[in-house]
């Protein structure tokens, strides 16, 4: 064990990766513990090679990140998804919507500024792990990595049930549909249902083609857009401090809210998960760089500091900017009004032409979160499909023409078209939309139960990047959380829609399980029946990926 051990220290030192930077080395563990069925080299060779610097790769985990689809202004339109299963990454806009929500939740502004810091506290060990796996593995394709590095048998059963979990539930409708919606309410006009499906559908299509054809210009339009959004954040806060001070007439006492700030706070569990639901959304993004790590410069380095950069800078600024939004209104007035915390913010401090302008805000908060979810999701299928797992595996994986993971692209698009064009709004929609959400609660806790793992299989591999254990165990708990809350009774006993309030998290429990029954009839049924097994074929293609194709082969 100990040559084996040296060997590979060997390796370390002296083995480069594909890429541009001469220091990224093959890790221990990409060594010792081999996820998926493609080495290191082959897993990252062709594309578009390692292009996100520092920079980008902060902004692409916690500034362009899944929408709340809420509208803004007093002209409320159905409301799309609400809280408790959308385990997505809301960054953008889910700081303008949820703040009043919490505390409307809880109760009070100081029980909502307390979940605000216990939301940041539990990000930060749910970033802890995927630093210390995705140091351990500098591979794209992120959770997809970390559970077949840890869950080997039976084989592809892991992959299979995160396949449909990413490929099914991984479109980007809500997004668009923000988007279509404040840009019309912008333009100060009614829109008919059908003109707001096709400005979304227009905005996915035109993000696809974009992605596809000039990736480069894709990703300085993705850095645009969050830079706009973290002046715009800053403003916001800087307002604050300004109507803290009692300098802005508008507003005649801006410590209402800070008075006894406890005071009428919720006594009721369900009320506190939601909420919490709600703050832990908001700062999701940790995971978004794991997908993309193939094209990360230096992608240990970089991650390890782009990862608590990114979340601590974010972290101040949604503490600050709640701060800011309570010092315009008390929760009540805002509740009152009928508008989400920041068009109220920006009408009692600017007059109601400022209301009309943050729906521009948050629609290109929208832009920039359909722009980075679909950059990271297309390489997640195009992962998936370098495997073999998905039929026509040599199409999917496709980089033509520009490096870019175009039929990955495709992929994302077309289950974001179907429901944009075929479901309808309503209850029907949220449901959709809440069904995308859970199952991934059920993913991130088989990561975290990986870590533990791997710590007692494989304690002897090198880790770049080692969290504490505790953290671990507290992230886990709230997976835990994450997965019971939704089975909690509410009050009154109804959701966030007229269906049963259990119902999305069943159905989002039965793809996972859609999947485990596929995988049972192709990789155990079929070869059976058939008296043949799958052989694994390895071609490479003109950018020089690399991809696996499963040959029939008859037993004798």
């Amino acid at each position: 064990m100990a040559d084996k051990e040296l060997n590979i220290s060997q390796e370390r030192e002296s083995t480069s990766l594909p890429g541009s930077d001469k220091d990224v080395i093959v890790s221990d563990a990409d060594n010792l513990i081999k996820p998926g069925e493609l080495s290191y080299a082959e897993v990252t060779a062709g594309g578009l090679g390692r292009h996100l610097g520092l920079f980008s790769t902060t902004f692409l985990m916690y500034v362009n990140h899944q929408v709340s689809t809420i509208k803004f202004g007093p002209r409320r339109t159905t409301k799309l998804t609400d809280v408790v299963t959308s385990i997505g990454r809301i960054i953008g806009v889910g700081i303008f919507t949820t703040p009043s929500s919490i505390t409307t939740s809880v109760g009070s502004v100081g029980a909502a500024l307390f979940l605000w810091v216990l939301g940041l506290l539990l990000s930060y060990c749910g970033l802890f792990v995927w630093l210390e796996f995705g140091c351990m593995f500098p591979r794209s394709g992120g959770e997809k990595v970390y559970l077949e590095a840890v869950y080997k048998y039976p084989k592809f059963l892991i992959t299979m049930v995160f396949a449909f979990n990413a490929i099914f539930l991984g479109f980007t409708a809500s997004g668009c549909i923000v988007f279509a919606s404040n840009i019309v309410l912008a333009s100060d006009r009614q829109a008919s249902e059908w003109e707001e499906r096709g400005i979304a559908i227009a905005l996915i299509t035109f993000i696809t083609l974009m992605h596809t054809f000039v990736p480069h210009w894709g990703v300085r339009l993705q850095n645009l857009l969050g830079t706009i959004k973290v002046v715009i954040l800053t403003f916001i806060v800087v307002t604050g401090w300004v109507v803290l001070s009692g300098r802005v007439s508008r507003i005649q006492d801006p410590h209402a809210s800070f008075r006894d700030s406890f005071a009428g706070s919720s006594t009721s569990g369900y009320e506190y998960s939601v909420a919490l639901f709600k703050v832990l959304n908001s700062y999701t993004g940790w995971s978004n760089a794991a997908y993309v790590l193939n094209e990360v410069r230096r992608p240990v380095r970089t991650i390890k500091i782009a990862g608590p950069l990114g979340l601590t800078v974010c972290g101040i600024l949604y503490l600050l900017a709640n701060v800011a939004y309570f010092a315009a209104a008390t929760p009540a007035e805002i509740k009152k009004s009928g508008n989400t915390v920041a068009s109220y913010f920006a009408g009692a401090v600017f007059g109601e032409a400022a209301q009309q302008a943050i729906s521009v805000f948050v629609a290109l908060s929208a832009f920039g979160n359909v722009m980075t979810v679909t950059f990271t999701q297309s390489r997640v299928n195009q992962e998936l499909a370098k495997e073999g797992l998905i039929p026509y595996s040599r199409f999917w994986s496709s980089s033509w023409p520009s490096g870019a993971p175009s039929a990955g692209l495709l992929l994302h698009w077309i289950p974001s078209f179907i429901v944009l064009v075929a479901i309808p709004f309503g209850d029907a929609y949220s449901f959709i939309l809440d069904v995308e959400g859970y199952p991934g609660a059920i993913i991130n806790l088989l990561v975290v139960s990986g870590l533990f793992i791997l710590r007692w299989k494989a304690p002897q591999v090198h880790r770049p990047f080692r969290m504490w254990l505790p953290l671990a165990a507290l992230f886990l708990a709230g997976q835990v959380f994450l997965i019971v809350a939704p089975f909690l009774y509410p009050p009154g006993g109804k959701g966030d829609t007229n269906l049963p309030y259990w119902l999305s998290s069943v159905v989002g429990i039965v793809v996972l399980l859609a999947a485990v029954i596929y995988w049972l009839v192709w990789w155990i049924l079929l070869p059976r029946l058939g008296k043949f097994v799958y052989m694994e074929r390895k071609t490479e293609l003109r950018d020089g990926t690399v991809v696996i194709k499963f040959e029939k082969e008859k037993l004798r």
